[in-house]
This record gives structure tokens, sequence and C-alpha cells, in this order.
């Protein structure tokens, strides 16, 4: 490794930029799952909350396009505008490629009905959102396929690291709604007897 020149700036932009952002997105998807039902973590207030999951993603949108934009503009291969939005359609190893740009479309399509959220049912914008946490696992699988230097070194560890905490997270909360279902089926079975005990009086 002969380090960073003027040749290999960008290749190291796209790269490192798509690190940062995985990282990012890692983020997203694991205050999405910790959150419980009234919007908050603990310790932290909702609206610290929401304002929290805001930023990360817009950082994370900043960074992604940063990554995009430096893997199209780099000369080392030809990707091509398209191909960034286009699934599979790149001459450069277009299935890696393809999943990255499905990714993106999925994120896409988050930033567009966020904005439009107040004109959307709450059904629909609830989809779609649920929709883009398959832009995570979609990501991981596009950094290990199109980029060898993600199979081995700090780049593997970091990517190990990203995809064990959100496993963890989510037997966590797998682990606590199973917990809450017998607790509301009781409470159900108490309100539900509530109505006989009344008559017998």
């Amino acid at each position: 490794m002969t380090g960073i020149t003027h040749g290999t700036a960008l290749w190291y932009a796209s790269r490192a930029t798509g690190v940062v952002t995985l990282l990012l997105l890692t983020a997203v998807l694991l205050l999405g799952i910790l959150v419980n039902r009234h919007g908050r973590l603990p310790g932290l207030p909702s609206f610290a909350v929401t304002g929290l999951h805001r930023n990360v993603s817009l950082l994370a949108v900043a960074f992604l396009a940063i990554h995009v934009i430096t893997a199209i503009v780099d000369p080392y291969v030809t990707i091509g505008l398209a191909a960034a939005v286009l699934p599979f359609v790149s001459g450069y190893k277009p299935f890696w490629l393809g999943l990255g740009a499905i990714s993106l479309d999925l994120i896409a399509a988050l930033i567009v009905t966020s904005l439009a959220r107040a004109r959307m049912s709450r059904r629909a914008w609830r989809g779609i959102h649920w929709l883009a946490y398959a832009a995570w696992p979609l990501a991981v699988v596009h950094s290990l396929g199109s980029s060898p230097d993600a199979r081995s070194g700090l780049v593997l560890g970091v990517l190990t690291g990203c995809v064990l905490a959100v496993a963890f997270a989510l037997a966590w909360r797998l682990s606590r709604a199973a917990r809450e279902i017998p607790r509301a089926a009781r409470a159900a079975a108490t309100l539900s007897r509530m109505p006989a005990r009344k008559a017998d009086l």
C-alpha cells in the first residue's frame, strides 16, 4: 500500500464514507429497534429520541450522498449515475452494486415519504418506513461483495460489530416483547372476568 495519492483519493473517500454510512445506518436501525412504543429510550425523553433519530438519519444521508458521488466520479471504475439508482445495470460488479442501488432507493423512498408524511395515511407511511429497514442488510451485503477490503482487517471488524449490535438489539427487543405478551394476556383475562363478577354480586 502506497498511501493516499491524487489518483486514489476518490477511491479512499468512497470506501471511507461507505463505512461511516453503514455505521450511521446501524445507529438509526438500533434506535428504531430499542425505542419503546412510547417513543422513548431509557433516560431520554421522547423529544430527545426523536431529535437524535432525525439528526443521525440526516447525517447518514449526507455521507451516503458523498459515498455515491465519489464512487461515480472515481475514474478507477466506471459506474455511472444510472447504476447508482437502477439495480443490476452496472458493468462493474452488477450484482453487488445492484444491492447497493436497492438500498439507496429504499432510503430515498423513506426520505420522500417522510417529507410528505402530512399528506399520507399513517398506515402507508409506516409500511414504507418498515420496508426501508431492509436497506441496512442490503448495505451490509453490498459492502462485503463490492469491496475486497471489507472481507478482512478493520473494515470487516466494523461490519461484524454492526451485525452483532443489531442482532443483540433484536434479541433484547424480542425477549422483552415475549415477556410483555403474558402480562397483556393476564390483563385481558382479568378485564374479561370483571363483568361476570359484577353480575354475581
